[in-house]
């Protein structure tokens, strides 16, 4: 993003006032909710997850920096439940996925990696392959970390999502690892957390501009 589509301090900061306001208006229509279904809590619920994605936006396109809240899609509804009332385990599903936009810096990460552990027989293909610099990649850093510092190896984010399934009792050990997701049900599924490209920056902007009104 050039110098001059980045968004100035002052939007910053007025998308983080705007946080606030939405914050107290979910506060105070969950306290006065008139039922379990209350249109007004769910539209609180709404205003607050446009004002912290518009934030996030202006944040991480300002300062280079995110939040720590993923605010899942009203609209990507699960099944209901059905799974244990009392779990007793649970499984957490993580999926990530990633644009190789600079494979030259992913290559000179990997060699950098290789050559810091003196690995002699990777040594030699680490910066040789994207293959197999990944390989070398993924085995020195944990994935929260390599999520944290994706532009260092050369890497774009896309979609990612992270499932709490819920169930009665842990596997026995080693019994899903020959295919670890073919168990996956929507069905016991606790709860979602998704981010997306697909919320779309422009309709976003829209959102808080109005709140912003709303406020002035």
């Amino acid at each position: 993003m050039s110098d001059a589509a980045q968004p100035t301090a002052a939007e910053v900061r007025a998308a983080a006032e705007a946080v606030k306001v939405a914050l107290d208006r979910h506060l105070a229509a969950v306290e006065h909710r008139t039922g379990e279904d209350d249109p007004a809590v769910s539209d609180a619920f709404n205003a607050l997850a446009v004002a912290a994605e518009v934030y996030d936006e202006r944040l991480y396109n300002r300062y280079d920096e995110v939040t720590p809240f993923e605010i899942p899609d009203p609209d990507d509804s699960l099944p209901p439940y059905n799974g244990p009332e009392e779990p007793n385990a649970l499984s957490v599903l993580i999926r990530r996925d990633y644009a190789v936009v600079e494979p030259q810096r992913l290559l000179a990460q990997a060699q950098r990696i290789a050559d810091v552990e003196g690995d002699t027989d990777n040594g030699g293909v680490a910066g040789g392959s994207v293959h197999a610099a990944l390989g070398v990649l993924f085995g020195e850093y944990e994935p929260d970390e390599i999520a944290s510092r994706h532009k260092e190896f050369g890497l774009e984010e896309g979609d990612s999502t992270l499932w709490v399934s819920a169930a009665d009792d842990l596997p026995e050990p080693g019994e899903w690892l020959s295919a670890p997701f073919d168990q996956a049900d929507p069905q016991q599924v606790v709860c979602r957390f998704d981010v997306s490209a697909v919320f779309d920056e422009d309709d976003l902007d829209a959102d808080i501009d109005d709140l912003e009104e709303q406020d002035a």
